[in-house]
């Protein structure tokens, strides 16, 4: 059991609505043009979905001890901060909880199951396999290459990464996926929660920034300074609310659901404006399921209401 809690650890199971929040929503989405929703076809999109994620949080715990960026300092007063505060997601490694191999092959794993659970939604997709492969195999490699091969969270770009793969891309793959075609309107209701996870890796950059720049590592925070920092984790806070009150307005009051979590947002806002940054991740990540959550129900109210879906562009 204490080895499966390590694991359970490694994989961190609190990002995980991040990637299934997506899937839910392009499946929401894609209900009105179906006769009936494949619950398979859900459940190994789910899958898919959730094992290149888990690797991907696996790899980034790897590369992050193999680059120094997690590596404990061994003065116990400065080894006390840093664990407080910049390693308190990656506990794994620099507390002897597993081995760097053991989190390799782990990821490995994951990987390989991801793409076994892939191979086999393709037999019960209407979707053309290739589109479905372009798209599954093309947001692979990039969750690896955030912190392996180039790196993209090293040099700035990390946060394009996750704008794109916990966003437009798992969505538009869920609902080809369900729908068996493509459409441009997953991508825009795909906004919200896009900006929203981008708030969670932002947040989490902005309480790293100091440690980060010690260790070579440049982000986006550390560009914008702290400052500009905070106004940038605001927009990304409340620009999804902008979005969903003007479907709501032009779409279906339904929508009102999830603006009822705007006041969770304000807090938020408020604990990185007073330097409360510690838990600030972990809080935005819930804030985010909520969030998601509630704009998926009210997709699916709006879908069962109406007989015919209206779309907002």
């Amino acid at each position: 059991m204490g080895t499966f809690e390590n694991y359970l650890i490694a994989v961190r199971p609190w990002s995980f609505s991040t990637s299934m929040m997506p899937v839910l929503l392009g499946t929401a989405l894609a209900y009105p043009s179906l006769r009936a929703m494949s619950i398979i076809v859900l459940l190994l999109t789910c899958i898919s979905a959730l094992c290149v994620h888990a690797a991907a949080n696996l790899f980034n715990t790897y590369y992050d001890y193999m680059h120094g960026v997690d590596t404990p300092l061994h003065d116990d007063k400065n080894k006390d901060k840093q664990n407080d505060v910049d390693n308190i997601d990656d506990r794994t490694l620099i507390e002897g909880l597993l081995k760097p191999n053991d989190v390799v092959r782990l990821g490995l794993i994951l990987y390989a199951i991801g793409t076994i659970a892939f191979l086999f939604l393709t037999n019960f997709s209407p979707a053309k396999e290739p589109y479905l492969a372009v798209i599954f195999f093309g947001a692979l490699p990039l969750s690896f290459l955030y912190t392996g091969g180039i790196g993209f969270k090293y040099i700035a770009l990390g946060d394009i990464i996750i704008l794109l793969t916990f966003g437009p891309i798992t969505v538009v793959f869920s609902y080809m996926a369900q729908a068996g075609h493509y459409s441009i309107y997953p991508i825009l209701y795909a906004l919200p929660l896009t900006l929203n996870t981008e708030a969670i890796l932002h947040s989490n950059n902005t309480r790293d920034m100091k440690h980060d720049l010690s260790v070579g590592i440049l982000t986006l925070s550390i560009l914008l300074g702290k400052r500009y920092s905070y106004y940038l984790y605001c927009l990304l806070m409340y620009s999804p609310y902008i979005i969903i009150l003007y479907i709501m307005i032009n779409i279906s009051w339904y929508f009102f659901l999830p603006l009822l979590t705007i006041f969770y947002a304000y807090r938020l806002c408020e604990e990185f404006k007073n330097d409360q940054l510690i838990k600030l991740p972990n809080r935005t990540a819930l804030l985010n399921f909520l969030l998601g959550f509630l704009y998926i129900l009210s997709i699916v109210i709006t879908n069962t209401v109406r007989k015919e879906q209206q779309f907002l562009f």
